[in-house]
């Protein structure tokens, strides 16, 4: 008889308070919507729909959605903690990804653009958006950190150890 691999653990409450079905969406702010339809659209290669006069909502890979509003008179920059993270597979397309921020930054008014390096579990750099959204470009395989729950809780620094093994640190 073959001995069954022991899944790591993954915290769920057996009967949570509230009985909710998906993680759907989280929220951006933006001063012209135009604008960044087009920003998400040609820069980003994100899907967009329009669902109001003062709304859109986007997405990429999958079925969880941003929807984001109009706020005109917007001016207070998102936290970096706070940011959107968009994956790619290896840490050659990171830098690839950087070159194109940094070439295409006054076009589309980003700023506040770091450098690549291996930060927080993985590769990646920041930059801000002309509505002062903060993106994240880092590597990751198909299905963003997923693969986390994969592991389980993690003990010591977790994957923030410069040698916890994780995808994407390849060329």
């Amino acid at each position: 008889m073959a001995e069954q691999a022991e899944m790591p653990a993954v915290e769920t409450a057996a009967e949570p308070s509230l009985k909710l079905n998906f993680l759907s969406h989280g929220t951006l702010e933006s001063k012209n919507l135009d604008r960044a339809r087009e920003f998400y659209t040609e820069f980003l290669g994100l899907q967009v729909v329009r669902t109001s006069p003062i709304s859109l909502l986007i997405r990429l890979g999958g079925p969880n959605t941003i929807a984001v509003v109009e706020q005109k008179n917007r001016s207070e920059e998102m936290p970096m903690l706070n940011h959107n993270g968009l994956d790619v597979e290896t840490q050659g397309e990171v830098d690839s990804a950087h070159e194109t921020v940094v070439a295409e930054a006054e076009k589309w008014g980003l700023h506040r653009i770091s450098k690549p390096k291996l930060q927080h579990g993985t590769y990646s750099f920041f930059f801000w958006d002309m509505d002062n959204n903060c993106w994240e470009i880092l590597t990751n395989p198909r299905g963003g950190y997923s693969w986390l729950f994969e592991k389980g809780d993690l003990s010591g620094k977790g994957h923030l150890d410069r040698n916890f093994e994780r995808p994407g640190m390849r060329e």
